[in-house]
C-alpha cells in the first residue's frame, strides 16, 4: 500500500482549499463563532480542521471511505488484518475488546494488574473474572506481568473461560512473554487480548520489545497517544485471526463510542501511521540512543539508580523492558517518588511519567532530543543535590506483602458496583466487599476494586500513601476516611 498517502489528512486539504460551508455541527463553524480568547490559546487551525466526519470531511454515506482506508493503511502498517480508530482513548478499545470475547457472567482471565478500565469494562458487562496473579517482585515492591504458566495453571481451573486478557508492557515498561501466553490461549482455541496501550511504538523498531500482533494475539490495544504522535484519546485496536469476528468488535465499540468522532484525533493517528512507515527506523534510532545517554548520565547522579533489564527481566521477572521507560529508583536519597515528583514540577517546570513509593519513571519518545535529555538529567541532579543537602524526611508508606495485596473476588465487579452501598469508616472495612475502585494515579491500577473483600494491609497501604502523597481520586473519599463497601453482604 502507499504510505504515503494520508486520507483524513488529505481529505481536510481539499476541504480547506474549497472553503466548504457546513450548516452542520459543530456549532462554531471552523472558529467563526468561537470566542478570540480561546482561538488565541488554541489557534484558528484546531477549529478549522474541527469538522463532522459523516455529512462534512466525506459525505453522508461515507462513499469516499476516507476513515475506512486511513484504518486499512494502518492495518498495513504493523501487520494485522483489521485496525479500528476510537477517539475515546484506550479505556474504550480494551473494553470494547472484552465485550467482544465474553458476555454476562462468562469468565475472562485477566491480569490482576490491569489497568482500571479493564476493571470499568467487567463491571459494564458483568463479566466474571478469573485473576492471574502477577509476578511480585518483593525487594522493589513491583509487580510485572504474569507468566504463561499462571494463565495455563488458570485455564485449567477455570476451562469454561472465554479468553485471556494480558497487560503488556506495564506503565513502567516491563513486558510479558506475548508468545507463550497465545500459545496457551490458541491450544485452547480461545482468543488473546493485550492491552498495549503504552506500547503503540513497539512495531516501529527492531530493537523495541516484541509487539501483540507479532507474538500472535488477536487482539491489542493502543495508546497513539501515549508513545506516538496522536493527540490525548487517540487510540486503535488491531484484530487478526479467526477466534473474533471483525464485525462483533466493530460493534462493541459502536455500542461504547461516540457518535461524533473528533477528526483532529483521527488526522493525527493518520498522520503518525504516514510518520512511522516514512521515518519510524530513523527517529527510534535516535530515541534509543537518547535513551541510553539519558541512562548513563542518571547513573552517574549519586542516589539515583536507574533500572533496566538485568533487575526487571530473567526468572520470576518480566520477558523483556521497554528502554524508553526511564525507571529511577530513588532509595538512595531517602525519599519518595511523590514528593520528587511534586518538587521537579515545582521548582523544575518537569513532569514525570509515574511516582509511586520509591521511584519516578520519565518516559522518553522519538519526540525527545540531547536537549529535552539535558533538561531532565539537569534536574535529576538537581534534585538529587537538594536531597542531600536538605534531607526532609518521608512519611512512611506500609508496603504490604503479596499476599496481603491479594484479595478474595466475593462479589461480581457489577453486583457490588451497582448494588447497594454505603460508606464507613476506613477503620470499620477490613472484611466488608468493596463497591468502589481504590486506585493509586498514575499509573491506574487498582489496590482494591468492586467485589473484592477488603483487608488491612490493603487499606494500611492506601491510607500512608495518601499521606505521603499517593493520589487516590476514584475513590468516593479520596483522602480515605471513608469507605465505599457493598451492602449486600457483612
Amino acid at each position: 500500500m502507499d504510505h504515503s498517502q494520508a486520507p483524513v489528512l488529505d481529505a481536510l486539504a481539499v476541504r480547506h482549499a474549497g472553503n466548504a460551508l457546513s450548516f452542520t455541527p459543530p456549532g462554531h463553524r471552523q472558529g467563526q463563532g468561537a470566542d478570540p480568547r480561546v482561538r488565541a490559546v488554541l489557534g484558528d487551525a484546531v477549529f478549522r480542521s474541527d469538522v463532522l466526519a459523516t455529512g462534512g470531511l466525506d459525505d453522508r454515506a461515507a462513499s469516499h471511505r476516507i476513515l475506512e482506508r486511513a484504518q486499512e493503511l494502518m492495518a498495513d502498517a504493523v501487520g494485522a488484518e483489521h485496525t479500528f480508530f476510537t477517539t475515546c482513548g484506550s479505556s474504550l478499545s480494551v473494553k470494547a475488546a472484552m465485550l467482544a470475547v465474553a458476555g454476562p457472567h462468562e469468565e475472562l482471565l485477566v491480569g490482576r494488574d490491569a489497568h482500571k478500565s479493564v476493571v470499568s469494562g467487567l463491571v459494564l458487562a458483568g463479566i466474571r473474572p478469573v485473576w492471574v496473579d502477577p509476578r511480585w517482585d518483593a525487594a522493589r515492591h513491583l509487580a510485572h506481568p504474569p507468566d504463561a504458566d499462571s494463565f495455563e495453571a488458570a485455564f485449567t481451573q477455570h476451562p469454561s473461560a472465554r479468553g485471556a486478557l494480558v497487560t503488556s508492557p506495564t506503565p513502567y515498561g516491563a513486558c510479558a512473554d506475548l508468545a507463550a501466553i497465545a500459545g496457551v490461549c490458541h491450544r485452547r482455541g480461545l482468543p488473546l487480548i493485550v492491552d498495549e496501550a503504552w506500547g503503540a511504538h513497539l512495531p516501529f523498531h527492531p530493537e523495541l520489545p516484541a509487539w501483540a500482533m507479532d507474538a500472535g494475539a488477536d487482539v491489542c490495544v493502543t495508546s497513539v497517544h501515549k508513545a506516538g504522535s496522536g493527540l490525548e484519546q487517540g487510540s486503535v485496536f488491531h484484530l487478526q485471526g479467526t477466534l473474533l469476528d471483525p464485525r462483533t468488535l466493530a460493534n462493541r465499540a459502536d455500542l461504547l463510542g461516540t457518535t461524533s468522532p473528533s477528526v483532529l484525533v483521527h488526522a493525527a493517528l493518520d498522520g503518525w501511521r504516514r510518520q512511522m512507515m516514512q521515518y519510524g527506523k530513523e527517529l527510534y534510532d535516535d530515541a534509543l540512543a537518547v535513551a541510553r545517554q539519558v541512562r548513563a548520565r542518571i547513573g552517574g547522579i549519586p542516589g539515583l539508580r536507574v533500572e533496566g533489564r538485568e533487575d526487571f527481566c530473567g526468572p520470576g521477572g518480566a520477558a523483556d523492558l521497554d528502554p524508553l521507560q526511564i525507571v529511577i529508583d530513588l532509595t538512595g536519597l531517602g525519599t519518595s517518588g511523590y514528593r520528587a515528583a511534586d518538587r521537579l514540577r515545582d521548582r523544575h517546570r518537569i513532569d514525570v511519567h509515574l511516582a509511586d513509593h520509591r521511584r519516578v519513571t520519565a518516559q522518553l519518545t522519538h519526540a525527545d532530543t540531547a536537549t529535552t535529555a539535558g533538561t531532565l538529567t539537569t534536574a535529576l541532579a538537581s534534585l538529587a543535590d537538594e536531597s542531600h543537602r536538605h534531607p526532609v524526611p518521608t512519611p512512611p508508606i506500609h508496603l504490604p506483602s503479596p499476599a496481603d495485596l491479594r484479595l478474595e473476588q466475593a462479589l461480581l465487579p457489577r453486583d457490588a458496583f451497582f448494588g447497594p452501598t454505603e460508606d464507613v469508616p476506613a477503620s470499620e472495612a477490613p472484611g466488608r466487599i468493596a463497591a468502589e475502585m481504590l486506585t493509586p494515579y498514575p499509573p491506574g491500577i487498582p489496590a482494591a476494586l468492586p467485589g473484592e473483600r477488603l483487608g488491612t494491609g490493603v487499606l494500611d497501604y492506601l491510607r500512608t500513601g495518601i499521606a505521603a502523597g499517593m493520589v487516590v481520586p476514584d475513590a468516593a473519599d479520596p483522602r480515605l476516611g471513608t469507605v465505599r463497601v457493598s451492602a449486600l453482604s457483612r
